[in-house]
């Protein structure tokens, strides 16, 4: 695979989100111009290894750590200011500074205080029947993209006094909700919020553009682009385990409209997900191994969520659920992280499909209550010994886990074109196709 050859590419997640796309976005960058988050908000947690350095992003694009590449926000994500900016802070303090190379879409919508209290809020009243949100405030912000009239975008910040009018109106309407729904007697101060969200304003005004055209001037120009999906295939909102999925088109389905480019720009889709299978958070997970076999992946892949900290759950790869989000999404080409973590178990496992108490299913379905029925159909696989970081070719892994590889590959029905064995860039096989 010539990395330098791809056109307009996007990288997304084929499972629940964790599968490793910062590495990937990382690895990529230097063959692109421009860096674009289309989806999602500070619920999504990019790692990157750089040069023994490990940068976690939850906002900013991953094309921030690379020096003369522009990393630019579209208006489909749902732009918690004040997080964004502690980031921004953040990687000043390590050298790294963030000034005209990011470009933020007019058109982003805010997360405002009173959409994290909403998901506190909503989440604690649902009892046991929770769907496991970061409260991060992405689900009510998009709620009220939806309804407009309690929306507001970035583009507001620029009109100060129609943003504070608008923003009392707002604050006085969701008081008032909170205090109906769920009985809350500590109300929001507009004028307060309105002074905090101004003065972010005023170290981000010249980052602010209409995004949707510098796309397209710098499509016209012959420059690259590079579209960063956040969370993953199986949380699309559309497409997802629903009702356990995030707000936003999280597939390559999202990048016309998250980011504002025609659908016929993306020439490549790179599809990445583990060796194994991981989930945060409430859903269906049929290969999910609770048990030993799930805490010894756990322990060795890290897995523990780059935004919450929570533990993730683990399973064996779930083959027929990258297969769905690898035609949803068009994918091209296929990325394989995590291979390391599995070396030293006797045997290895993979999910070929679903047994639902009335038959067989066809393949994955989208709907969490069905999923949350089946059992796994398993297959399983001699594992391998021995320590992968240190491999730098795909013939030199051992022959169980090119065994491994092979067998995902063609049960998922794309090319497996890079595959990880460690965190750091160094630690990538780049197969040819």
């Amino acid at each position: 695979m010539d990395l330098g050859k791809l056109g307009h590419t996007c990288v997304v997640g084929l499972h629940w989100g964790d599968e490793g796309k910062g590495k990937i976005v990382d690895l990529l960058t230097e063959h692109f111009d421009i860096v674009v988050r289309y989806n999602g908000g500070g619920n999504a947690g990019h790692t990157v290894h750089v040069n023994g350095q490990k940068f976690a992003l939850h906002l900013l694009p991953v094309g921030v750590l690379s020096p003369g590449k522009t990393a630019t926000i579209g208006p489909g994500v749902a732009l918690d200011l004040h997080r964004m900016l502690e980031e921004v802070s953040a990687l000043a303090e390590r050298g790294i500074i963030v000034g005209p190379n990011l470009k933020i879409s007019d058109r982003s919508h805010l997360v405002m205080p009173y959409h994290k209290k909403q998901d506190l809020l909503s989440e604690a009243a649902l009892g046991n029947s929770k769907i496991g949100t970061t409260a991060r405030g992405i689900g009510p912000c998009y709620a009220d993209k939806m309804l407009r009239a309690t929306a507001i975008r970035v583009g507001d910040l620029l009109h100060p006094d129609k943003f504070r009018e608008q923003l009392r109106r707002i604050v006085d309407l969701k008081n008032k909700t909170f205090a109906a729904l769920y009985n809350d007697r500590e109300p929001l101060n507009a004028s307060e919020i309105a002074d905090q969200y101004l003065a972010c304003a005023d170290r981000v005004r010249g980052n602010i553009c209409d995004t949707t055209r510098f796309f397209f001037e710098a499509i016209q120009a012959g420059k690259r682009l590079l579209f960063e999906g956040a969370n993953g295939a199986l949380l699309d909102i559309d497409h997802g385990t629903f009702p356990f999925v995030t707000s936003s088109t999280t597939s390559a389905l999202g990048v016309p409209a998250g980011a504002g480019v025609p659908a016929s720009t993306l020439t490549s889709c790179i599809g990445v997900t583990k060796a194994y299978t991981t989930r945060v958070g409430a859903g269906p997970f049929p290969s999910e191994l609770d048990n030993e076999i799930g805490q010894y992946i756990r322990e060795r892949g890290h897995e523990y969520g780059t935004t919450t900290g929570r533990p993730r759950r683990c399973g064996w790869f779930d083959a027929a659920a990258a297969q769905y989000s690898t035609r949803l999404s068009g994918i091209t080409h296929l990325a394989i992280m995590h291979l390391d973590t599995l070396s030293g178990l006797d045997r290895v496992g993979i999910c070929t499909g679903y047994r639902a108490p009335d038959g067989p299913l066809p393949g994955f379905v989208s709907d969490g209550a069905t999923m949350e029925q089946v059992q796994p159909v398993l297959e399983y696989l001699p594992g391998w010994k021995g320590d992968l970081r240190n491999v730098r070719s795909f013939d030199d892994l051992p022959r169980e886990a090119r065994h491994y590889v092979d067998r995902i590959e063609s049960l998922v029905g794309v090319r497996i074109a890079i595959l990880s064995v460690g965190p750091d860039r160094t630690q990538t096989l780049i197969r040819s196709i």
